[in-house]
């Protein structure tokens, strides 16, 4: 039966092979831009959450009623020396965000880059994958990510210009880059980082705060815990043990990150749509294949050709004109990926491409039940014209 039907189906699709041709070039199309949006989504996502998703931690302690919000929060070091000492706490550092304008060398122009200040040796310290880690924690030194350093051209050893305001003027730092690590946006912006008193001292500051001695305060206070698997256990103790903080897992932090969630949902969506436009679309291309083959089918069914047989082979056409389809837009899609610039938050996910891919797959013979139903409840001697 499978070899019948198999027969049936390509000798259909090579003689008919310009027609078959065309709609696989609509189903690439659909390719394209089902993998493009889950591309999309794939970036975007990742260029709000890749720095907070490689943590090496499992807590972020928050200022109270902060909603985890990473720029609301507001905590000194009497709060980190308070952290540490909780049971189950191994290490505990300091993160301050801020953004800045990094002068890129080669034209003199300006890229707008996540200032991070960090604890040398505690959480929050990305690992370089050249270079070293920073030094001491009034270093005047820097480590940026791959997409600064793509986008800088700067390298290890060059000095980095950057430009903050401070009051009402514009102030400008060099500091000496001593390592790059790898990709670690934050907020969808390439980032530096800088040791924390350092960052204190060159982050954007009001009139008020300007010449005025003062213990840093940080953002919120990165926790590795000695146990990741006691983190509900741990969590209870920092909101119990220290004064007005709120902690989180990292997971929570991501999803509170500003626009995070309505981002992704929102793409999720397009993409979905996507799906289902791509299943009317062949869903109606095989009805009317059908519609117009009505006759022919039944010339099959009346010198003896199942039911079975004719619906196997509609979905073999329909399997195998979705698979060209899906193949073709997948190679378009890469051919085109290798053109975009690192400044187009596009980024190909293994996981999610696959399983976009099967799900377009599966759109075939989704798209094509109607057709297929119609098929096998044609009448021979109606579709012939010789029923009363």
């Amino acid at each position: 039966m499978l070899s019948i039907s198999s027969y049936l189906a390509l000798k259909e699709v090579w003689r008919n092979r310009g027609r078959f041709l065309l709609v696989s070039l609509v189903i690439a199309l659909i390719t394209l831009l089902v993998l493009f949006i889950a591309a999309l989504g794939e970036g975007l996502g990742n260029g709000n959450r890749e720095y907070i998703s490689k943590l090496d931690a499992e807590l972020v302690v928050f200022q109270a009623k902060s909603d985890f919000l990473i720029q609301a929060s507001r905590l000194g070091r009497n709060r980190l020396l308070s952290v540490r000492r909780v049971d189950g706490v191994d290490n505990a550092g300091m993160l301050g965000t801020t953004n800045a304008n990094l002068i890129v060398p080669a034209d003199n122009s300006s890229l707008k880059v996540a200032l991070l200040g960090v604890e040398p040796g505690r959480p929050g310290e990305p690992p370089v994958e050249e270079g070293q880690q920073l030094g001491t924690s009034q270093a005047k030194e820097a480590i940026i990510d791959r997409n600064t350093a793509l986008r800088s051209k700067l390298a290890i050893g060059d000095m980095l210009t950057l430009r903050v305001t401070q009051g009402t003027d514009d102030e400008f730092y060099k500091l000496r880059v001593v390592g790059i690590t790898g990709g670690q946006q934050y907020a969808l912006q390439p980032s530096v980082f800088v040791p924390f008193n350092t960052w204190d001292t060159v982050r954007p500051k009001s009139e008020a705060e300007i010449g005025v001695s003062s213990d840093p305060v940080a953002n919120v206070i990165l926790v590795k815990l000695t146990d990741p698997s006691q983190v509900e256990q741990v969590r209870s103790l920092l909101t119990r043990q220290v004064e007005k903080v709120d902690a989180a897992t990292i997971d929570e932090v991501i999803q509170a990150l500003p626009g995070y969630s309505a981002q992704q949902s929102t793409l999720n969506t397009q993409g979905g749509f996507t799906l289902f436009i791509g299943i009317l679309v062949i869903g109606g291309f095989f009805q009317i294949q059908i519609l117009q083959k009505v006759p022919q089918i039944g010339v099959l069914k009346a010198i003896g050709t199942s039911n079975p047989i004719v619906a196997t082979a509609a979905v073999i056409q329909i399997v195998v004109v979705t698979v060209i389809g899906v193949a073709v837009g997948g190679l378009l899609t890469f051919l085109l990926s290798l053109f975009f610039p690192p400044t187009i938050p596009i980024v190909f996910n293994g996981t999610s491409a696959a399983v976009a891919i099967i799900a377009l797959v599966l759109i075939g013979p989704l798209g094509g039940l109607v057709s297929i139903r119609y098929a096998v409840k044609i009448e021979p001697l109606k579709a012939l014209g010789l029923s009363s």
